[in-house]
């Protein structure tokens, strides 16, 4: 099985709680590099699980199937915190009225 198996229901939930939780957290702090924090660590669990793909996959078809879901969910979860971190990132920079060159949330309610 992987290290950190998000195959299964309740590793997925758990992970869910922990996203939401430190969503929560940045959102009130206004800080956005603890989303990137996790954005990072969420890079670094997709990585060892493309480590461990490359090298103990091909003993078993659970195995196989068992990391090809997690990296698909930590995929998911770095969709998730990229666009929470560029998110916090905008509450941020109006928070501190930062001069902001480009907003990256920009392209999801400009009308074209």
């Amino acid at each position: 099985m992987p290290i950190i198996n998000l195959s299964e229901p309740f590793s997925i939930f758990v992970g869910l709680i922990l996203f939401l939780l430190i969503l929560f957290l940045s959102k009130n702090t206004k800080k956005a590099w603890i989303m990137g924090v996790l954005l990072c660590a969420f890079v670094i669990i997709l990585v060892f699980h493309s480590i461990e793909f490359s090298t103990i996959a091909q003993t078993s078809e659970s195995l196989y199937q068992a990391i090809t879901s997690s990296a698909i969910m930590d995929l998911i979860f770095i969709l998730l915190s990229f666009l929470s971190y560029l998110w916090i990132d905008h509450i941020e920079s109006e928070k501190g009225k930062k001069k902001v060159i480009n907003d990256g949330l920009d392209w999801f309610w400009n009308k074209v």
